[in-house]
């Protein structure tokens, strides 16, 4: 029997309608969700005076979560998802999610701002870095082979909705044992800006 044979015979997924909700940072349709609280990120900033000094006034909510939708799993599927960021900071830099490089490195990942202000920190393990400022209804395009973490750097919730490959996972193991992401994103005294980070000592590979 011809491969297009067989796979005529296999019954699709049903199709399956989402709705993010920026206001509530949620995702109707969603049958995945993961938080993050303060309390979680320890190692994640450099200003670990600053850190535990937040952990004092900390009421235990989250700092960022994730919904998402996986109808499909592995090749083929995608996973869709909204990604919710609190406003914030700890010393001078913004709230922001662990990042990650895909474990499948070359899986790229689309991300659209619907809530808020915010940067996506983007850099490969050979050495380039770059910062995309995204406000509502701007679009990023993260290729493969790029590490990415979300920042806010607003007064509000930034929140994303993102795509990508059912079968991508997630390397978070990469940045911690670089000491971090290559650059910082601080404030600035008028905004936003990125800053090397001295602890920084190279992506494996």
């Amino acid at each position: 029997m011809s491969d297009l044979n067989l796979r005529a015979r296999v019954a699709p997924a049903d199709p399956v309608k989402l709705v993010p909700d920026p206001t509530t940072g949620t995702l109707t349709g969603s049958n995945g969700r993961y938080e993050k609280r303060l309390t979680d990120l320890e190692g994640l900033y450099r200003d670990e005076a600053a850190f535990f000094a937040s952990l004092k006034d900390d009421d235990g909510a989250p700092v960022y979560w994730v919904e998402s939708s996986e109808v499909e799993p592995g090749p083929g599927g995608l996973i869709t998802g909204i990604s919710v960021l609190e406003p914030g900071r700890v010393g001078a830099e913004y709230y922001m999610t662990r990042g990650h490089l895909h474990a499948e490195a070359d899986r790229s990942e689309v991300y659209t701002c619907v809530h808020g202000h915010g940067v996506m920190l983007l850099e490969t393990l050979d050495g380039r870095s770059e910062a995309v400022e995204l406000r509502v209804g701007e679009t990023v395009y993260v290729p493969g082979h790029w590490i990415h973490r979300s920042v806010n750097v607003g007064q509000e919730r930034f929140a994303t909705v993102f795509v990508y490959a059912a079968d991508a996972g997630q390397d978070y193991e990469v940045i911690r044992e670089a000491g971090g992401m290559r650059s910082l994103v601080v404030a600035d005294g008028q905004g936003w800006t990125t800053v090397p980070n001295p602890d920084h000592v190279g992506y494996r590979g």
